[in-house]
């Protein structure tokens, strides 16, 4: 394992969400568009809100992936 966090991509892809630097700052627009589109396929429109933060964003893609058994 490298000392440096930009070359260890395994942790940094699986770095919790609440850990993120930028997980306050609003969601991005392809979080905002796949959060919809799951939202829908799971028949949760509820999930989807426009005001989510990048780190919420992602939880909430999480979970819904992991209901509709998406990788």
């Amino acid at each position: 394992m490298s000392d440096n966090p930009k070359t260890d991509t395994v942790s940094n892809t699986q770095k919790d969400p609440d850990d993120w630097v930028s997980g306050d700052e609003p969601m991005t627009g392809a979080q905002r568009s796949y959060l919809k589109t799951l939202s829908e396929q799971a028949h949760q429109p509820d999930v989807y809100a426009d005001d989510l933060t990048k780190a919420d964003a992602s939880k909430r893609i999480d979970a819904l992936k992991e209901s509709l058994k998406l990788d």
